[in-house]
């Protein structure tokens, strides 16, 4: 696991509803970039493969922040998270098994979750893993977390897909299965199949999302691993929530 895995962290979006000029994985959390948390907890890890960070909005200013000591891809035009993994791929370590992907706005994501979703990646031999957050309610705190996608499961319990909370339908709304958007992938599968990806959605962009779909079309292998803290899903995206995150973050 340590000298197999490639990190890739999406770090190229604006935080417009931040209202703040700088890009959002700078935004401060208990006086640290909302990145700076993810990078101290992947250095717990002691992997051997530098991770790569993808960066486009004022790249520049992430690169000041954080140094020269990581790896930096860019992603030119922002066209959604399917398309930011490909602009990492040119950069990846020609050693890499396995592709952890990892937003720079889930701060409380931890060594525990992380190294659990590796470990099933292994044990399972599948060729996606993803993080889950299953929620009792959307009440308080929680309601920061009512626009994530939801995990669809068929019937014998088995992931069959996500859908994106823009496009899913009042019924598909009231899943409270999550995704936090933590992905293990089989590396050859995920290089092989990323370019498959349409941005036939509300958005008009390229969902990472899609290659459940993908992969579910192609009989693969596809497992789900909960987060071990419910509040490692929360991804701030205005103020009021980042408020709220101080008052969580441990």
């Amino acid at each position: 696991m340590k000298d197999d895995t490639q990190i890739i962290i999406l770090a190229a979006g604006k935080g417009v509803r931040m209202k703040s000029d700088e890009p959002k994985a700078l935004v401060m959390l208990k006086n640290k970039p909302l990145i700076k948390h993810i990078l101290d907890t992947i250095s717990t890890l002691h992997l051997l493969i530098k991770p790569i960070i993808v960066v486009g909005h004022k790249k520049e200013r992430i690169i000041e922040v954080l140094g020269n000591s990581f790896l930096y891809a860019e992603q030119e035009k922002q066209l959604g998270t399917g398309h930011a993994v490909s602009s990492a791929k040119n950069k990846v370590h020609p050693n890499h098994k396995i592709v952890l992907v990892l937003s720079s706005d889930q701060p409380l994501i931890s060594k525990e979750t992380i190294e659990r979703l590796l470990k099933k990646h292994n044990e399972k031999k599948s060729t996606i893993t993803m993080a889950t957050v299953l929620m009792p309610d959307f009440e308080e705190w929680r309601s920061g977390l009512r626009h994530f996608g939801r995990i669809m499961r068929g019937s014998n319990g088995e992931v069959v897909g996500i859908v994106e909370f823009k496009d899913a339908t009042e019924k598909e709304k009231l899943i409270k299965e999550l995704n936090p958007a933590v992905y293990a992938f089989n590396s050859d599968w995920l290089w092989k199949n990323i370019n498959l990806i349409k941005n036939e959605n509300v958005q008009g962009e390229y969902y990472l999302t899609d290659l459940i779909k993908i992969a579910r079309d192609q009989n693969k292998k596809i497992e789900a691993v909960p987060v071990a803290n419910l509040i490692e899903g929360l991804q701030p995206n205005t103020k009021e929530e980042l408020a709220i995150l101080e008052k969580l973050a441990f």
